[in-house]
């Protein structure tokens, strides 16, 4: 997750991806984690995870794109969830089971910026039909884990 503000989406997406069996979350920039700097329980974060928070393994990291190239080192194909001239529809895209994939969040308004989808192996993006331009994060993260995992 890449500078998301709301520690509600960030809870959300700690739970879907406890469900998903997701190996480790990585709070990038100014993403809430479950506790603060001092230590203390994020309770907006919490009330929506639902305990998730325990289960799933996260790591927080200054930079996404410092962290994309210790991914990239490690065998992770890199998948922002974008809307960008690049993007391919998310259920063109066949995961290959072989590969190991990090999904990349962007921040609730604006998205990712330009230097990390540079980095990226594939821009995904989930087709939208209605009059809204986006999903919410949490929710978008939830569509892209599971076709991820089938």
């Amino acid at each position: 997750m890449d500078n998301i503000r709301s520690s509600h989406n960030v809870g959300s997406i700690f739970r879907t991806a406890d469900v998903a069996s997701v190996e480790k979350i990585f709070l990038c920039g100014i993403t809430p984690g479950p506790k603060d700097k001092y230590g203390r329980i994020n309770k907006k974060l919490a009330k929506v995870a639902l305990g998730a928070e325990k289960n799933v393994a996260h790591e927080h990291c200054k930079s996404t794109g410092v962290l994309i190239g210790r991914l990239k080192k490690h065998g992770y194909k890199i998948l922002p969830l974008e809307q960008n001239k690049k993007s391919v529809n998310i259920f063109k895209f066949r995961p290959v089971k072989k590969f190991k994939y990090a999904l990349v969040l962007g921040e609730e308004t604006k998205g990712l910026p330009e230097g990390i989808l540079k980095k990226a192996d594939k821009i995904l993006e989930i087709p939208q039909r209605g009059k809204k331009e986006s999903l919410n994060v949490s929710v978008a993260f939830g569509i892209a884990a599971f076709h991820l995992l089938y």
